[in-house]
């Protein structure tokens, strides 16, 4: 863990997303950042909102200043596709491991707290977690995913979605009650993994029956590869609000092409969003492929992009990076920058639910500042952040790059050059 731990938060203030602590708090002004399209503007940060955006130099402040000279600016990216529960349990497999990980509230809460400040760290404002209930272990992984949830208030937005196994027939009884007890508890989101079902089509039919009692979004995980189990999915959540999403759908990009634009379709007719995952699935028996990015969109399909596996035994090197999963869109699917940066950030907090995040005035303060000057170079060398949220700075992470002395300079001394240019006014780290 950090050596700096969240803040316990007070057990009689609300635990709503909606509370901004810092109202009230002096206007912080984040001046010479340069936004995308190439202006340079200091923005000032009031409460949780974006008070006013100008020229660089323009804005006063008696409040506190930062310096992003030499940063790109942009809106805070989201994680759509989280599993907090199992998060950072890869070091307890293999020969070498202390055995399994251990399922007490208390360790998955440490591990779920642990891996949340890893993405806020990277950029990721607002979270969503996938979280396995029912079986033997009940509602305990949702209930410390919920003690996360409050004991990161104010410096993340965590959601849980609550993933039974089964739903149908005489061993999904359980679990059916449990997922309506799951959203009393807290749980924001219904989900779970049909294919996993014997019914899937029941078990779709389940989710989608609590989710209308509850007024919730519902999240399913679907490897997307059974075009007619995807059309009945479509049928039957066509209109459903606030919303269906599934992903990450990499079965899609083995079907046929006339297929899978078919199934394409019908996912964009229903209003369906797909959250892909570009570094592979977050379950062991899953493809190492993703879903078809271009296809989808180019068929009108909301497409969002997230992380998925965090160092768990699906994915052992998994980094729970925003970034990363938009520098992969760009490399591996020929997204332009802008448009894969957009799927982390613009249209991952639209599939969250969450109001749209644009560097001007009246829009949320949540923010990420990159090291670099274009979008397209902070995807290749996203080594330094600065991530706000509700108009505060709640992560920083500074990035030191040296070089020892060559032969010819070695008289020199020890003063070694580091990365960056020196005119940025930003300092040496990078």
């Amino acid at each position: 863990m950090p050596d700096s731990q969240p803040r316990r938060p007070d057990d009689n203030a609300p635990d709503s997303a909606d509370a901004a602590p810092t109202d009230g708090a002096p206007a912080l002004v984040l001046s010479g950042a340069r936004l995308t399209d190439g202006r340079t503007v200091d923005v000032r940060l009031s409460g949780s909102r974006i008070e006013a955006v100008g020229t660089a130099g323009s804005l006063a402040t008696r409040g506190p200043r930062i310096d992003l000279r030499g940063y790109l600016l942009l809106p805070a990216p989201a994680e759509p596709h989280a599993h907090s529960d199992s998060a950072l349990t890869a070091d307890s497999a293999g020969p070498d491991g202390p055995g399994p990980a251990s399922h007490r509230a208390e360790d998955i809460q440490r591990r779920a707290t642990e891996a949340a400040l890893l993405q806020l760290g990277h950029g990721a404002t607002a979270l969503r977690a996938h979280v396995r209930i029912g079986d033997v272990r009940g509602l305990a992984a949702l209930e410390a995913v919920l003690q996360t949830r409050r004991a990161l208030r104010g410096l993340a937005d965590l959601t849980a979605v609550a993933v039974p196994r089964l739903l149908t027939g005489v061993a999904g009884a359980d679990n059916l009650a449990m997922l309506r007890d799951a959203v009393k508890m807290g749980a924001a989101v219904v989900g779970g993994c049909p294919d996993l079902d014997p019914d899937p089509t029941g078990y779709t039919a389940a989710v989608l029956e609590v989710a209308a009692e509850h007024g919730c979004p519902v999240d399913l995980h679907t490897d997307g590869d059974d075009p007619t189990r995807l059309a009945r999915l479509a049928a039957m959540a066509g209109g459903l609000r606030p919303g269906v999403t599934i992903g990450p759908c990499a079965g899609l990009a083995h079907l046929p092409l006339d297929t899978a634009t078919r199934a394409a379709d019908r996912l964009a007719a229903a209003g369906i969003t797909v959250v892909c995952l570009p570094q592979g699935g977050c379950a062991g028996s899953e493809r190492r492929t993703s879903a078809p990015v271009r296809l989808l969109r180019s068929a009108g399909v909301r497409v969002a992009a997230g992380s998925g596996a965090l160092r768990d035994t699906a994915n052992p090197v998994g980094r729970g990076d925003p970034l990363e999963a938009a520098y992969l869109l760009a490399s591996q699917h020929g997204l332009r920058a802008e448009h894969a940066y957009a799927m982390v950030s613009t249209t991952a907090r639209s599939a969250l639910g969450l109001p749209d995040v644009r560097v001007e005035a009246g829009f949320p303060a949540e923010l990420l500042a990159v090291r670099g000057e274009r979008l397209p170079a902070v995807l290749s060398l996203a080594y330094s952040r600065i991530v706000v949220h509700r108009g505060r700075v709640v992560a920083r992470t500074s990035a030191v790059r040296e070089y020892c002395d060559s032969d010819a300079d070695a008289a020199a001394g020890p003063d070694l050059p580091r990365q960056g240019r020196s005119d940025s006014g930003a300092g040496p780290g990078n």
